[in-house]
């Protein structure tokens, strides 16, 4: 049974290993940012993932210890990766692509990034000066 197990843990570390090493390479090779942000985000959540788990499970199994640092690691990696790609790439759409030079988005709308009010609008945002005025005098 110990055979089984160091075997499951050697292939989380195995698979970890292959996943960092390709996006490593992606990130390298890729010819523009928004490829070369691809690579990283989805085979760093993996193949860190991956030796997480495989931590996890030889804690487990070798050392008696049920070990939950790991599992919480791994679901925050899950759940920040993808969030920061996705803001990474809007910059670089605001940063990089004129509105008139972005394909056309599904359905009717606009592409958000280059919307003048599509977070906040001049009202709001006048009406925040107002207050802020207001509570100085």
């Amino acid at each position: 049974m110990e055979l089984i197990w160091d075997i499951v843990i050697s292939a989380f570390l195995v698979i970890g290993g292959i996943f960092g090493f390709v996006g490593s390479l992606g990130l390298v090779k890729l010819p523009d940012p928004m490829t070369r942000l691809h690579a990283p985000t989805k085979a760093a959540t993996l193949g860190v993932g991956s030796i997480l788990i495989a931590s996890m499970i030889w804690f487990a199994v070798k050392q008696n210890h049920l070990s939950l640092h790991e599992l919480m690691v791994t679901v925050f990696i899950f759940l920040t990766a993808p969030v920061t790609a996705h803001f990474i790439s809007k910059a670089n759409i605001f940063r990089d692509w004129p509105a008139d030079k972005l394909p056309r988005p599904a359905g009717e709308g606009e592409w958000a990034v280059h919307q003048a009010d599509a977070d906040t609008s001049k009202e709001e945002l006048a009406g925040e000066q107002v207050t802020e005025s207001a509570q100085q005098d």
